[in-house]
């Protein structure tokens, strides 16, 4: 078992473990870790706990510091030097004519690197833009190309339902997301009314996911022939939710609700 704090660096980014050696470090305080991307600023989301060998990546880093207001301090002239960069790297893509987007820029806590993230259709050469902005910023330059759903994680935004997108508010990481989950809740599969603002389908599709799949192991599929206490009939609806089935009786001009309890599959008889 390890000794660790969970720390993030962006608000609704991944927590990852660090070691929290002898220090006192509580729930919401700011650290300096070190991380392969070098000396970073840091919340501690959750307080020191064990977790075995299979949660953590090794070797474990150490939290070097809690935070003071110095490095408060440097983090606001970073980001205040962050949206000059964005402002430049902006009028170099558009010098060089170069067919993406920029959607955020982050220098890291020590100044060591500046990141640009950008999205695009295809693969970008931009080998003479990192030439241009190595001369101007004199640090080392990452240009990385995001998803259209990480974009909207940076970005953050309204949804749908009127409430700030799930992930830019408290989803750590993006789950898989299908077509098959919008029909297994008998959603409209226009695009417009299942589609966030990225384009993709929509999170919260997930959700709820669990609870259908378990309550269509209970319930017959559509079509299916089953016996029930008024006779043999057909499934025409199911309400997945409420755990009821519509069945049509053969022979007979209505069509009556049941539960699971309540009916026998025809190939069961």
């Amino acid at each position: 078992m390890y000794d660790v704090v969970g720390v993030r660096f962006k608000k609704a980014g991944k927590i990852y473990y660090f070691d929290p050696g002898e220090l006192l470090i509580q729930k919401d305080d700011f650290v300096i870790v070190e991380t392969v991307r070098g000396v970073e600023f840091g919340k501690a989301v959750t307080p020191r706990k064990q977790v075995g060998e299979n949660d953590v990546v090794l070797p474990l880093k150490k939290v070097v510091r809690i935070a003071d207001q110095k490095d408060r301090l440097i983090v606001d002239e970073n980001k205040a030097a962050a949206e000059e960069a964005y402002q430049v790297c902006g009028e170099k893509v558009n010098e060089h004519q170069l067919d993406m987007k920029l959607v955020d820029v982050e220098y890291t806590f020590d100044r060591n690197k500046v990141i640009f993230y950008f999205t695009a259709d295809g693969r970008v050469d931009f080998r003479d833009l990192v030439k241009d902005l190595a001369a101007i910023f004199r640090t080392r330059i990452e240009l990385r190309q995001i998803g259209v759903r990480d974009e909207a994680k940076m970005l953050g935004g309204i949804g749908p339902c009127g409430r700030m997108l799930c992930c830019s508010t408290f989803l750590g990481d993006f789950d898989p997301v299908s077509i098959k989950m919008a029909k297994d809740q008998n959603l409209s599969l226009n695009p417009t009314k299942i589609s966030g603002l990225c384009g993709r389908l929509m999170c919260c599709l997930k959700y709820e996911n669990d609870q259908y799949e378990q309550a269509k192991e209970q319930l017959p599929d559509l079509g299916e022939i089953i016996t029930t206490p008024d006779g043999i009939g057909k499934v025409v609806g199911l309400n997945l939710l409420e755990r009821v089935m519509k069945v049509e009786l053969k022979g007979q001009d209505r069509v009556l609700e049941y539960t699971p309890d309540e009916v026998m599959k025809e190939g069961a008889i």
